[in-house]
């Protein structure tokens, strides 16, 4: 950070600088010198430097503007912050079921299934925030940790890019998944904790029924907040012909508003629906502006003098310009 510690003495420049230039360009010379004929000066060619004479005038103004600078005692400051944060712990849960495969999304103009834009979402997500600890799970059949609570965003987003379909049995157990998230919350000392699941579908698989789990992580104070993803009616979901190539076929995915939405009431949260790609970046935009750390910051600066990095280079041009003035652009008389 760069101040001026008194910058009115700019005004300086725009007094002294047009008087310097108008004193060179309208002064008269007084000293003369008396040659009885001028015929001889006629034949004397021109000096190639005079054409460089208006140098002498350029240092002189150089040379005011970093001495009214550097008396305007410029500094550069150092910002230090001390912040205090209330602190917000976030579990991230992802369905990673095989309905996710479902390409009604498109990203970049491209047909992209319903999870890899969930998780370009998602990377947007974590990069946004600061200072909250933020983990993940993910569920199909079963659900199981990715990623604990964690400060370090860059571990994440690593354990964000090997989420994939399949890496645990097919199904949706959002019970299981809510229940998961209230044993990795239930310990913490955050005064905030949430949990956003993202799912396609309804609980079909597992042992412990949503709503259950749900009123176990209200009783923890957690909130959550879902977010069903997907196209409304059919989606071309991808398949391979006899022949191994990419096909699409309709399918209906059928989304579970109503439990979705007791869940998040139960905890005092709220059920999001994304049918597009636009509509899942506002959905997690919109969480992100809810869920807030709150902070209180002291801030303090540090300056450090400037003008000696002015007042020696115009000390230098000075020097520069009276040798240039005694010696090569001298004047007679």
């Amino acid at each position: 950070m760069l101040i001026l510690k008194d910058p009115l003495i700019l005004c300086l420049i725009i007094i002294l600088v047009p008087l310097i230039l108008a004193n060179y360009i309208f002064r008269k010379d007084n000293g003369n010198l008396r040659f009885p004929s001028l015929n001889s000066f006629h034949r004397i060619e021109q000096g190639r430097s005079i054409k460089y004479r208006h140098i002498l005038i350029g240092l002189r103004v150089l040379i005011i503007i970093l001495l009214v600078v550097a008396l305007a005692r410029p500094q550069s400051g150092k910002a230090h912050s001390k912040v205090t944060t209330e602190g917000i712990d976030i579990i991230l849960a992802l369905d990673v079921s095989g309905s996710m495969l479902a390409e009604d999304f498109n990203l970049d103009n491209k047909r992209r299934n319903r999870l890899y834009v969930a998780k370009e979402v998602v990377k947007d997500f974590i990069e946004w925030r600061e200072n909250d600890r933020i983990g993940m799970v993910v569920f199909g059949g079963a659900s199981y940790t990715q990623c604990p609570l964690t400060l370090d965003y860059d571990v994440l987003l690593q354990f964000l890019e090997k989420v994939e379909i399949g890496m645990v049995e097919d199904g949706t157990a959002i019970g299981s998944a809510i229940g998961v998230c209230v044993s990795r919350l239930k310990s913490s000392k955050a005064k905030s904790k949430v949990v956003i699941l993202l799912t396609d579908g309804r609980n079909n698989a597992g042992g412990i029924d949503p709503l259950t789990a749900a009123e176990l992580a209200k009783t923890f104070g957690m909130k959550i907040y879902t977010v069903g993803a997907g196209t409304k009616g059919l989606a071309p979901y991808p398949s391979k012909n006899l022949f191994g190539l990419k096909t699409y076929r309709s399918i209906q995915i059928d989304i579970d508003d109503e439990g979705l939405t007791e869940i998040a009431k139960i905890t005092g949260g709220k059920y999001f629906r994304a049918t597009d790609t636009a509509s899942l970046k506002e959905v997690y935009k919109q969480i992100d502006n809810l869920e807030k750390t709150k902070m209180e910051e002291a801030k303090y600066t540090e300056f450090s003098e400037l003008f000696m990095y002015l007042l020696i280079p115009a000390l230098g041009i000075f020097l520069f310009e009276v040798v240039l003035a005694n010696t090569k652009f001298r004047r007679i008389p």
